[in-house]
């Protein structure tokens, strides 16, 4: 069994990381009278999920 020294090398983890920087990508696309509301609520909740397995 291996074990892993972080969570930076947890395969989850590394989703977490692609999948908040596809969210970034695509919410430059939204409407431009979205962008202090729900594009930037999008985004914070996309990388709390890589903040939350960090300190799991």
């Amino acid at each position: 069994m291996t074990y892993v020294k972080s969570f930076r090398e947890l395969d989850v983890y590394k989703l977490a990381r692609e999948l908040s920087r596809d969210i970034f990508l695509l919410s430059k696309i939204f409407p431009k009278e979205e962008t202090y509301s729900l594009t930037d609520h999008v985004r914070r909740s996309s990388r709390s999920i890589g903040a939350q397995i960090s300190l799991g």
